[in-house]
């Protein structure tokens, strides 16, 4: 597998450039169309992380496959810094498409897309939108409104997000007279701030050796919050959301529920839903036997559908 570090203009943003690893596949041969798939990473992340290791991995089986920054995170440029925007975000993944439409060893009939956390809500939301998306693929997807709303494990109320539109909103205004950039974070900040033992494995993945990256800090902008609050990255998937899908959960992960409410309400007449024994959310992004079983399923998949 040959990888290349690229950049490329969002042709949805004011001037954004993103910053992308695109994979090969072994014996790739520039003369040949190839099936591709798009990675998206979580809420916090960047490619260097989860959503490259998956691009890789996929790579490997013959597709070409690109893992990107979001627009404003990692070494995507853009300001301000760390907006988490979800309609941006679900727009990233489409300037990911119209990039690589305009490579000719890529089939443009043969485009699939996935996203782990976070990156699998709008991924979700992307197929909803684009065409283009042939196939849609999630690892421990997360759809962040619902999961800001009704807490990690979707026990919560939405009536009570209300503060956190309120430090949105406040965000804005403090931000808009000049003063420093008010954030919050994707992860904790320390073991002990960890609710349960799932977020302090964020916390471990974020925030020490075990993934932690320069580029990464794994914060938000609170203004994002104005716009996360409100959003459903399934909204009109039981219309929209015709395309092949394939879901990808742990067995004992908080964050089930959210894959289990896009299988219910997407509109595919082929979706798939394959458990992973064992596997809490964040197991999904880099144990060896989980990550392995969990792309062998998505090669298979994206191998049917592309």
């Amino acid at each position: 597998m040959e990888q290349q570090k690229i950049t490329f203009a969002n042709r949805n943003s004011q001037g954004v450039t993103m910053a992308a690893f695109i994979n090969f596949p072994d014996g790739f041969d520039a003369s040949l169309q190839y099936p591709a798939v798009i990675v998206a990473h979580p809420g916090g992340g960047v490619k260097e992380q989860t959503a490259g290791l998956y691009a890789r991995k996929l790579a490997e089986q013959g597709f070409v496959t690109i893992a990107f920054d979001a627009s404003y995170q990692g070494e995507s440029t853009g300001e301000p810094r760390h907006l988490e925007n979800p309609y941006v975000r679900t727009e990233d993944i489409s300037a990911a498409i119209d990039y690589l439409t305009t490579l000719p060893y890529v089939d443009n009939g043969r485009i699939g897309a996935m996203g782990i956390c976070a990156g699998g809500g709008y991924t979700a939301n992307a197929a909803i939108n684009d065409r283009r998306i042939k196939a849609l693929g999630t690892v421990s997807a997360v759809n962040i409104g619902a999961m800001l709303r009704n807490g990690w494990e979707g026990k919560g109320s939405s009536r009570d997000a209300f503060p956190l539109l309120e430090a949105g909103s406040r965000a804005r205004t403090s931000e808009a007279d000049g003063s420093a950039q008010v954030t919050f974070p994707l992860a904790p900040l320390k073991e002990e701030d960890a609710p349960n033992e799932e977020l302090r494995e964020a916390w471990e993945y974020y925030r020490t050796p075990r993934c932690v990256c320069s580029t990464a800090p794994s914060i938000a902008a609170s203004r994002s919050l104005t716009q996360l609050i409100t959003y459903d990255a399934f909204n009109m998937a039981d219309i929209f959301l015709t395309q092949p899908l394939q879901i990808v959960a742990g067995s004992i992960a908080g964050s089930k529920w959210m894959s289990d409410d896009l299988y219910a309400r997407a509109a595919s007449g082929d979706k798939n839903y394959h458990l992973v024994e064992g596997a809490d959310h964040m197991s999904l992004y880099d144990v060896p036997e989980y990550v392995d079983e969990a792309s062998s399923v998505l090669s298979s998949f994206f191998k049917n559908h592309l």
